[in-house]
């Protein structure tokens, strides 16, 4: 029985070099020299962000990694060569850019379908930014800075699901996007919350342990104790009281279990509940 592959919800702004930690780490879990790597920047409109992440990769080692720019939900539905890319890929890469735009041009389509699908079969997923945001069931689709929770500070909508039960939030320290999360989280007591750094990648292992690689941290926001949340009354902007939340920061080193939502630092693993 195939195993999931692994999930790296990248924060935005990773360096693009060949001795980046983030990418170099996705290269090397693909397979390193010679893996097949597919390249979707359909979240940016730049026509340079596909073919620039093809020569990255390709200078790497990758055998012709191919970007896939899905511009219309005909092309994510029907366009059968990209679709036969995505199926016989190591990896799969989605930029940055805009998350609605991702969500409203790949969502219930064939290629997402065979995305989730795969990823269960051990396919490598990995997004920065709006690709990262996008990985989540429940993705941020917006919202407002500032580290305190308020009412209708975000909004949610449809991801690829290829995360269950995860929030991602990116850019999260440098853009203070600690209410926001803390918000979503109090929509979605049972969710976990992750807040990834620019510069950094949450790795997520087929077994649910994620390592913090890159420059920055990860913010894990744990909501699943949480005794009371104000989501359900309060008015526009108002602060939220959020009783019972439980809140972790993890650098380079340090460990956590989503299954068991336990952390710990160093080379073991997360101990077990």
């Amino acid at each position: 029985m195939s195993q999931p592959g692994y999930v790296l919800p990248i924060g935005g702004a990773e360096e693009r070099t060949l001795d980046s930690p983030v990418l170099r780490r996705f290269f090397d879990i693909c397979g390193g020299e010679g893996c097949r790597i597919a390249i979707i920047p359909t979240a940016s409109q730049l026509p340079e962000t596909g073919p620039a992440y093809q020569q990255l990769f390709t200078d790497m080692g990758a055998d012709e990694p191919k970007s896939l720019p899905f511009a219309t939900r005909a092309d994510a539905e029907q366009n059968e060569e990209w679709i036969d890319v995505l199926r016989r890929a190591h990896g799969v890469f989605l930029t940055g850019g805009n998350q609605l735009r991702l969500s409203t041009i790949l969502g219930g389509t064939m290629a997402a379908r065979v995305l989730r699908d795969r990823q269960r079969e051990g396919l490598h997923v990995a997004g920065t930014s709006a690709g990262a945001a996008i990985l989540s069931a429940h993705m941020i689709a917006y919202g407002k800075e500032g580290s305190t929770p308020r009412g209708e500070a975000v909004a949610l909508a449809p991801g690829i699901g290829v995360l269950d039960k995860v929030i991602v939030d990116q850019h999260f320290r440098q853009r203070d996007r600690l209410g926001r999360l803390l918000t979503a989280v109090a929509m979605n007591p049972r969710y976990l919350g992750l807040g990834v750094d620019e510069n950094t990648a949450a790795v997520i292992d087929p077994h649910g342990v994620v390592e913090v690689v890159g420059e920055g941290s990860l913010t894990i926001v744990d909501g699943r104790d949480v005794t009371y949340t104000s989501a359900h009354e309060v008015v526009r902007n108002e602060p939220l009281t959020l009783l019972n939340v439980r809140l972790h920061v993890l650098g380079r080193g340090a460990r956590y279990d989503l299954e068991a939502r336990v952390a710990a630092f160093g080379s073991e693993h997360p101990p077990s509940n």
